[in-house]
């Protein structure tokens, strides 16, 4: 059964960062693409970044790019997300999980965890 913790959210202001973490059990880690998304209030949950099991290939989403970098430590079994300059409208529910990753999207495969909050004050 596939686990993941996500942890590193919290509070912080405009122009900010945050570095997101998340561990996984129960699956090769290292031979699967992973990835983070998002669900701010009131709205539905959009892929942020993934990332090929190598590391090799991301998926960056439009409104992030330059500014999250997604990682991953495959001995560690652990996901990265590094969030600079934060803006307000990054304020959601960041969860991680297991995807598929394709040219120009990735889709999770697996049920979603707790999810860690981020939220970016003005």
């Amino acid at each position: 059964q596939v686990q993941v913790v996500e942890s590193g959210g919290g509070l912080v202001q405009a122009g900010g960062s945050l570095r997101l973490a998340c561990t996984a059990s129960g699956l090769s880690f290292d031979h699967v693409a992973m990835g983070w998304f998002r669900q701010p209030p009131g709205e539905a949950r959009e892929a942020v970044s993934c990332i090929s099991s190598s590391g090799r290939d991301t998926y960056v989403r439009d409104s992030v790019k330059g500014r999250f970098t997604i990682s991953r430590d495959n001995v560690k079994n652990t996901l990265y997300l590094q969030m600079n300059s934060l803006k307000p409208e990054d304020t959601a529910i960041y969860y991680c999980a297991r995807v598929f990753l394709g040219a120009h999207y990735c889709n999770a495969l697996d049920s979603w965890g707790q999810g860690t909050s981020v939220t970016v004050s003005s």
